[in-house]
């Protein structure tokens, strides 16, 4: 008796589509230069690497979230527009259209794998998306937003939440997350070291690779959200071996953070540290050596930091500061002062309900007030609703876990996520790149840890 072979579709189909790039890669490189040749290669390496493995495609991620190249693509909406200091293009952008193509390959012929898995956070993302498009539509339509540069920022903020849904779809068991916790980390010390090697050069330090102009508010965001998650391993996972490598890792991520002279990111230091006093088990530990610091500190920190931190009232008088109580603020500070008071007073009110569109109003360097003029009072709520979900879902992944991983990463990451809030203050924090793909990469992790301690426990025998 003959038997038959029966022939997976889904192979033939694989198959059939990497014959066909090839043919058609072959014809084109024949035709281009060198270097597009070698950049459609690459693209095609890691469309096959990350259709085989999503778990590669995110640790290539995570390696490129703050070690990969920036540019600033300039032109696109105007000296008047929130895009006034030129769009950014960096290479991990890339690398995700490249990533994300090839993970909608892979749950249209698996179609099992789903495409969105359902987390808590679906209907908020979803709203605030939403309501994201239909404000950029509308500012298209009455001509407040350059349809390119509109389309290019929404996308960047539905690129934050494609991180997500990719993680979500991918973690599978303790281990896994164990390991992209370590690269994270692995990739935070690269990026302190490379601050650390720009001190001796002078003035503010800024993340790798930024060109020529360097946002050292981004990077103190970063390592302020990466101190937190630091912080809370080292108060509870991890033998002596482990905790003093994030002992040590924390104090390289201190000192990289007092070079950016970031004073958001300073300030944002505060809720962190009351956050974690607050949540965690060990609150004595971090009472001590806080109380240590503050008593050691004026007696370590460059002259340079210490005149940081008193410019806010130390400023010689300049036109367009305001006095609060007698005290003189800083240019910088007042200028965000007045626009969260322009906008409350006058131009929210032109159009309240769905704003001026993304990139529709002039720059602003404040989270709240420019989701506020930009989305309207409907996208307004539907951000902090998201916001509110985030909090209390890490909250409850925080109280209910008794695995030392998890109940570090959660701690971290509440503390993480309340700095955050304020370091929106006086920064476009969640549009941030180089602070959001980690932050939604963590925000991923933190939802599904209570699937995965279930997944755990039902395993377990008995």
């Amino acid at each position: 008796m003959i038997k038959t072979n029966n022939i997976d579709p889904k192979a033939v189909f694989l198959v059939l589509i990497i014959a066909g790039i090839t043919f058609l890669g072959a014809i084109f490189i024949t035709k281009v230069s060198t270097d597009v040749a070698f950049l459609t290669i690459t693209a095609l390496i890691i469309i096959v690497a990350s259709f085989l493995s999503a778990e590669v495609a995110l640790y290539m991620l995570l390696i490129s979230m703050l070690l990969s190249p920036e540019f600033i693509v300039g032109g696109l909406g105007g000296g008047g527009t929130a895009a006034g200091r030129g769009a950014t293009l960096r290479f991990d952008d890339i690398l995700l259209v490249i990533v994300g193509f090839s993970w909608f390959l892979k749950t249209a012929i698996r179609k099992e794998l789903g495409l969105f898995l359902r987390t808590p956070l679906n209907r908020p993302i979803a709203y605030y998306f939403l309501f994201c498009i239909i404000a950029t539509l509308l500012g298209f339509i009455m001509g407040r937003v350059n349809g390119l540069t509109g389309f290019f920022f929404v996308l960047k903020y539905f690129e934050y939440f494609i991180v997500y849904f990719m993680v979500v779809n991918q973690l599978k068991d303790r281990k896994q997350i164990e390991r992209f916790v370590m690269v994270m980390l692995v990739v935070c010390l690269v990026v302190c070291l490379v601050s650390i090697a720009q001190i001796p050069g002078g003035g503010r330090v800024s993340a790798p690779f930024e060109g020529e102009v360097g946002e050292p508010n981004t990077l103190g965001g970063y390592l302020v959200l990466m101190l937190s998650i630091t912080l809370g391993l080292l108060l509870t996972y991890g033998a002596k071996r482990q905790k003093g490598l994030f002992a040590a890792l924390a104090f390289l991520i201190v000192i990289s953070l007092a070079a950016t002279l970031s004073r958001s990111s300073w300030l944002a230091l505060v809720p962190m540290l009351i956050t974690l006093i607050y949540f965690s088990r060990r609150k004595l530990v971090i009472v001590v050596s806080l109380i240590a610091v503050i008593v050691i500190s004026p007696l370590v920190l460059p002259h340079a930091v210490k005149e940081r931190a008193l410019f806010t009232f130390t400023q010689p008088r300049e036109r367009g500061q305001i006095e609060i109580g007698g005290a003189r603020i800083d240019t910088s500070t007042s200028a965000r002062l007045n626009s969260w008071k322009i906008i409350l007073t006058k131009d929210f009110i032109t159009h309240p309900v769905l704003g001026y569109g993304i990139t529709g109003y002039s720059f602003l360097d404040a989270q709240y007030p420019r989701v506020l003029v930009e989305t309207g009072i409907f996208g307004f709520i539907s951000f902090m609703w998201l916001l509110v979900a985030v909090f209390k879902n890490a909250l409850y992944t925080y109280r209910n876990t008794s695995n030392p991983l998890f109940s570090g990463l959660s701690l971290g990451y509440l503390a993480g996520f309340i700095a955050m809030l304020v370091h929106a203050i006086g920064a476009n924090t969640f549009i941030i790149v180089r602070i959001m793909e980690p932050f939604w990469f963590l925000t991923a992790i933190i939802i599904m840890i209570p699937e995965i301690e279930a997944e755990e426990s039902k395993a377990m025998p008995g």
